[in-house]
């Protein structure tokens, strides 16, 4: 992508959350893990690729021992739409009797979320618990929920805190929505 085709998509998208908004969810979520979580040494799995942004801003907000982790799961390799869900890499520690905390950058139809979890669950995990930093409100979702949500969109493609437009656009200092999509 030119530079000047990164500036155009920026500049005409809808800002739905400035950085601002997004630190002070960010906030809240990490209150409301830690205040779930501070006493159960969780082991954090972040849900690659989207997740990298997201995952190191609440790090940095909780103040309590955990281990970091990271799995590899997508279903939209750069496109607009969801396609086949692929596995390109599991967590390195053992769920075996862990609690476990998933850090996705967004809960959409919940796909993902439902199959992280249920990946959790048969790998032996104690307790399992999933934050996000945006769910999207409309009602295709898989009947999945998160335990820990940082701010709600509506429905539309979605940028920016490691939410990708065809692979670009992870960087954005903000949450962004795609004029047109």
């Amino acid at each position: 992508m030119k530079t000047e085709d990164y500036n155009q998509l920026l500049s005409e998208a809808d800002c739905l959350y400035t950085a601002e908004q997004v630190g002070a969810a960010l906030d809240k979520m990490a209150a409301a893990i830690t205040e779930k979580l501070f006493d159960r040494d969780p082991l954090v799995l972040c849900v690659l690729t989207g997740a990298i942004i997201p995952t190191g801003y609440l790090l940095t907000r909780l103040n309590f021992p955990l281990q970091l982790d990271y799995l590899h799961v997508t279903r939209y390799h750069d496109h607009v739409s969801g396609g086949r869900l692929d596995w390109l890499s599991e967590q390195n520690y053992s769920l075996q009797g862990r609690d476990v905390l998933i850090v996705d950058d967004i809960l959409d139809e919940g796909v993902t979320l439902k199959a992280i979890v249920d990946h959790c669950e048969k790998a032996g995990a104690a307790a399992i618990f999933s934050a996000v930093l945006v769910e999207k409100c409309h009602d295709r979702k898989t009947g999945v929920k998160a335990d820990f949500v940082g701010v709600q969109t509506e429905d539309r493609y979605l940028f920016g805190y490691g939410m990708d437009y065809k692979g670009y656009l992870r960087n954005a200092d903000g949450i962004f929505a795609v004029k047109g999509l």
